[in-house]
């Protein structure tokens, strides 16, 4: 286990100064307990003044070349990888994540921002030229080339405070934006990290990215409802989605919201791999990933022994030290987070689910007594009924939730009967059937005999329904961010 260092104090940045609030917001120590930190927390009057900067900025910016922008990400990416342990340790202790895990995220960070140079000078060199080719317009020529969209504002999650924000912040300014980054309020200090890195690059002029951490409920509405905001790149709930949404005005809405992953398991597939698959599929990170697989529907044939495979697989994933190499996972965000699940738990076995294991929050020997609460046992439930909640509901938690399905036709109603479609999977031999239930089952993305995974985002990823607006992704993301211009000649 690390040694507890000093708490941390961070302060905001705005218009090229780090300045103090008058009040912070404090962080805890999912590690070792407590508060580790007390990060700055952004008000209303500041949240303005920030809104100002980046809206002041926007002539300057467009003016830079992508050579420009890309050496500024290539530099974020260096200082990145500078900071990599106490980054990693940090992760650590905000977000409850395993050290491996974290550092990790780290290394997916900086390498972001490195793709995100990378993918910026392709669209920018390539453009786009077009001749005239209908009547009336025979002799027109046209350049089509692509700028900034203006001011982006950032809203990121708690599950991947460091990686998450550098898919969202480096397409945005190696776009050529300025950008407002709200970190979630659990996990605002791997970001005030980013901030002083981006800080320290020679060249990147004052306003052009802003760190206003603070309470949703103090500057959201504030920043999001400002006219000066020319786009929204944000991951969290789909209730927050919608909220940010109906706030916002005349701006591109990119974002990435809740989800519930099916998996769909076929009773030709092989089950030893389904089951390796499900299980790190539903509990790593303790499940709190948006593309977890959250419900298995098993068809009839093979679910005893599909349980049975799934039961013997998570014998190997306990909850332990942080800073272990080998602990798979650890707390779950926040006690409330706790009682959710528990919550969806009870619902499926008072309505008739199985209890095949765990079920109950269950803290590992030296765990704080603070902290004690928010660890919930790798759970696995059986037999799940239709109309149990979690089939249908976003868990966030450890729990593998097996229901059954007679046929294909069963199998897509069951997939797509939730409100939130981001990711799914299918489970399968027959190539016929993978590509038919790829095509058929709602969701932004179908990962064929393998569990939902979004990498460094050389795909586009998001999601239909509740699950958002648009596609993410370090390409993806870039479009978003820029806006097409047609010269005619």
């Amino acid at each position: 286990m690390a040694t507890r260092a000093a708490q941390r104090r961070e302060r905001i940045f705005v218009d090229g100064d780090w300045l103090e609030t008058d009040e912070t917001i404090a962080v805890s120590d999912l590690a070792d307990g407590g508060t580790f930190a007390q990060v700055g927390a952004t008000g209303p009057a500041e949240a303005r003044t920030a809104l100002e900067a980046a809206h002041e900025i926007k002539p300057e910016l467009r003016q830079t070349t992508v050579v420009e922008r890309a050496e500024w990400c290539e530099a974020i990416a260096e200082g990145l990888r500078e900071r990599e342990e106490e980054l990693a340790e940090v992760i650590v202790r905000e977000a409850g994540k395993p050290i491996s895990s974290a550092r990790g995220e780290v290394g997916q960070a900086a390498e972001r921002f490195d793709r995100a140079a990378e993918e910026a000078r392709n669209i920018v060199s390539k453009g786009e030229f077009r001749e005239g080719s209908t009547a009336g317009h025979e002799g027109w020529n046209a350049i089509v080339k692509h700028e900034p969209i203006g001011a982006v504002l950032c809203i990121t999650p708690y599950n991947y405070p460091l990686a998450t924000t550098a898919l969202q912040v480096a397409p945005a300014l190696a776009a050529g934006n300025s950008v407002l980054l709200k970190p979630a309020s659990k996990t605002p200090v791997s970001a005030a990290i980013l901030a002083d890195v981006i800080a320290d690059v020679d060249g990147i002029p004052d306003g052009a990215f802003n760190f206003v951490p603070g309470n949703a409920s103090e500057i959201g509405d504030v920043l999001s409802g400002d006219d000066r905001i020319n786009a929204i790149a944000m991951t969290g709930s789909s209730g927050a989605g919608k909220h940010v949404a109906g706030e916002s005005g005349m701006v591109n809405l990119h974002m990435e919201l809740g989800g519930n992953a099916p998996a769909v398991v076929f009773d030709d597939a092989d089950l030893t791999d389904v089951a390796g698959n499900c299980v790190k599929g539903s509990l790593k990170y303790a499940g709190q990933r948006c593309s977890a697989v959250s419900r298995v529907l098993a068809h009839e044939p093979i679910h005893d022994d599909l349980v049975s495979q799934i039961d013997r697989t998570m014998d190997s994933w306990e909850a332990g030290d942080l800073f272990d190499e080998t602990t798979a996972f650890g707390p779950l965000i926040s006690e409330d987070q706790a009682e959710w699940v528990q919550e969806l738990v009870d619902d499926a076995v008072e309505k008739g689910a199985d209890l095949v294991r765990g079920g109950k929050r269950r803290a590992p020997e030296g765990v704080p007594d603070e902290l004690a609460d928010q660890f919930f046992e790798p759970t696995l439930l059986a037999n799940v009924p239709h109309d149990a909640r979690i089939v249908d509901e976003e868990q966030f938690g450890p729990v593998a939730a097996i229901t059954t399905f007679e046929d294909e036709d069963e199998a897509i109603e069951l997939a797509n009967g939730s409100d939130l479609a981001l990711d799914a999977a299918v489970f399968t031999s027959d190539y016929d059937r993978a590509m038919r239930l790829a095509d058929l089952i709602d969701a932004g993305a179908v990962r064929i005999n393998g569990a939902p995974s979004h990498g460094l985002g050389d795909v586009p990823f998001g999601g239909n329904k509740d699950s958002g607006i648009g596609r993410e992704g370090l390409d993806a993301s870039i479009h978003e961010m820029m806006r097409k211009k047609s010269i005619i000649l």
